[in-house]
């Protein structure tokens, strides 16, 4: 006895191009995009806004970081409740006393990391050590750029992990899978900062591994907070910690140093992250994470 099967309905021209087949919202493609528009208009608008006031110094600094906390946080959260029909806590922002924890380990797996580069470089002669900060300059201000420049780091930490490892790489994955969610997000990342100073494409490929390692961080404990901590750290220790440029600036270093060794390998003036030396710190960031995260659940 045969059962005749009711064909599924057609669907029309807008809801194939525009609509999930699977989910009553948008394509991953044009929820990024909406998201982008509104991240960019909301930029501009605040970018008008902050030039009107015309303050300069470590004021002018912590002032774009609150204006970028501003515009990636409210295109985020629009984006993922209205578009993605999700909570924003959904994008790995849930808070625990893990969440702490997550954040403490990030920040002291990339002081080993940027140590390992120091001692590296040391070794091989392709830096000299010329004194502390505080030999260089009054002690309160060392005090005024570390704490200023760590407030900064935080708040680039949370923007660009908010929106690289969390938007893009999130709905992406969603469009696509999980391993291109990574590679695309990371590319995206890399290019992202082709506008920093002494900037090149052998930079944003350094930036491109550098995401990689921080969505690995992701994978493994499915919430923002590890690759938050590891970015904070990151920048951090890099620049203020250890005297290199990061991302091509530079900006106030505890460790007075000069680099001399050949560019391919210690990045020159954009920092470590467009040299080779990068590399070997990526992996040894890379095993760190993965023996802190070993016995977390849900990790893959």
């Amino acid at each position: 006895m045969s059962q005749e099967l009711t064909p599924a309905p057609k669907r029309g021209f807008f809801a194939t191009v525009f609509i999930s087949p699977d989910e009553p919202r948008l394509r991953a493609g044009w929820r990024l995009l909406i998201q982008t528009i509104l991240y960019l208009v909301l930029g501009i608008v605040a970018f008008i806004i902050s030039s009107s006031l015309g303050l300069g110094g470590s004021v002018a600094s912590i002032l774009d970081q609150i204006i970028s906390l501003f515009v990636v946080t409210l295109s985020v959260y629009i984006a993922r409740r209205w578009l993605d029909k999700k909570s924003f806590e959904s994008l790995g922002l849930k808070l625990t006393q893990q969440t702490w924890i997550d954040i403490l380990a990030g920040v002291g797996i990339t002081f080993v990391q940027m140590g390992f580069i120091y001692v590296a470089m040391l070794g091989l002669g392709w830096l000299t050590f010329s004194g502390f900060a505080w030999q260089f300059d009054p002690i309160n201000v060392v005090i005024t750029n570390v704490v200023t420049f760590l407030v900064v780091f935080i708040f680039v930490g949370w923007n660009e992990e908010l929106l690289s490892r969390g938007y893009h790489l999130q709905t992406i994955a969603s469009g696509f899978n999980l391993f291109w969610g990574v590679i695309i997000s990371s590319a995206v990342f890399g290019l992202l900062h082709l506008g920093n100073p002494n900037a090149t494409w052998i930079s944003a490929a350094g930036i491109f591994f550098a995401g990689i390692y921080l969505a690995f961080g992701y994978t493994r404990t499915k919430q923002l907070w590890l690759p938050i901590g590891l970015h904070i750290g990151w920048n951090f220790f890099e620049v203020v910690g250890f005297g290199f440029p990061v991302s091509g600036l530079d900006i106030y270093p505890i460790l007075r140093i000069d680099v001399t060794g050949p560019v391919l390998w210690t990045g020159g003036a954009f920092g470590p992250e467009a040299g080779l030396i990068v590399l070997p710190s990526l992996i040894v960031g890379g095993i760190l994470i993965y023996i802190y995260t070993k016995n977390r659940d849900g990790n893959i």
